[in-house]
């Protein structure tokens, strides 16, 4: 298929240095697109800019800060005349016991997580109110319907940002906004950096899976661009799931928690960490991660100490 031209077409991406983020600005450079790349990595989001060509523009920033996104907006208005897609996608996690995680990490998760997508969406709705037109898309996951253990603070805050993005689209619904699209994506696990940025107190390196390839939640969100649909769970491991949570909530919420237990104690040992959640790291710079290879070594040694 040809490529879609998308000339007049500007697109805020948060966590633009890294996974789902720079794998959207990538291809929606490559069809033309004017591109606004938040991060707090400056260095990488620079890298990138320069690579995607003059069309894109680098926006230093901390999604968990008012001002900051403030100025994010003030940056794209300024460069581009308007903001046509925003696209919330920065967030982490934290894996671990509830009582071993540090509440200041807990706290910092919540800034990012949720509080994060609440500024974004504040400052893209409002702008796209002033304009008449416009999509926000908030990056969600598979657990803001079925809940895992060890990570319930995370579950937590993508929980909030379904009932968030949920009430946002009745409410553009309810105003007569014809033209304003608020729509909301739930991944499955999927093989980014995500756990090299990731709180992690579990003991234990996050390994996770089976893993799904990132092009597919890439080319789903661009999609929603052009056909925006209000929620869209990604791959089939999602909508098994979140099916399953909801004929039998018990029986799923009871095996997700072994599964998940069992491959946490199977990984390498691993020393806690808060990751990238005070303060960014310098690894995990792909759009890819290492998950599908790591847990594919984690599953043949297994079998090998049978």
């Amino acid at each position: 298929m040809p490529k879609k031209i998308r000339q007049d077409l500007t697109v805020v991406v948060t966590g633009a240095s890294s996974g789902f983020g720079k794998g959207i600005a990538q291809k929606l450079a490559a069809e033309g697109a004017n591109l606004v790349l938040a991060a707090r990595r400056t260095k990488l989001i620079e890298e990138l800019a320069g690579e995607l060509g003059d069309n894109a523009l680098a926006v230093t920033m901390d999604v968990s800060r008012v001002k900051d996104v403030e100025s994010l907006m003030a940056a794209a208005v300024s460069r581009f005349g308007k903001v046509d897609v925003w696209i919330n996608n920065a967030g982490l996690g934290i894996m671990g016991s509830f009582t071993d995680i540090p509440l200041n990490d807990m706290n910092r998760l919540v800034d990012i997580n949720l509080k994060g997508m609440m500024y974004g969406s504040h400052y893209a709705l409002r702008h796209f109110k002033e304009n008449g037109s416009g999509t926000l898309i908030n990056m969600s996951s598979f657990i803001s319907s079925v809940p895992l253990p060890f990570g319930a603070v995370y579950c937590g805050t993508k929980y909030g940002i379904a009932g968030l993005t949920a009430g946002l689209h009745l409410e553009m619904e309810q105003e007569g906004w014809s033209d304003i699209h608020v729509c909301m994506v739930h991944p499955w696990v999927t093989d980014t950096p995500w756990p090299e940025h990731s709180g992690n107190y579990s003991g234990h390196e996050i390994t996770l899976g089976p893993a799904d390839d990132p092009e597919t939640v890439i080319d789903a969100v661009i999609g929603l661009i052009d056909q925006p649909t209000e929620s869209v769970e990604i791959g089939i491991k999602s909508k098994a799931a979140i099916l399953s949570e909801h004929l039998m909530p018990l029986g799923t919420e009871k095996l997700n928690g072994a599964l998940l237990v069992k491959m946490l104690e199977a990984a390498p040992r691993a020393e806690n960490t808060s990751g990238s959640i005070h303060s960014p790291r310098p690894e995990g710079t792909e759009v890819s991660g290492n998950m599908r290879n790591r847990l594919k070594q984690q599953i043949q040694k297994g079998k090998q100490q049978q």
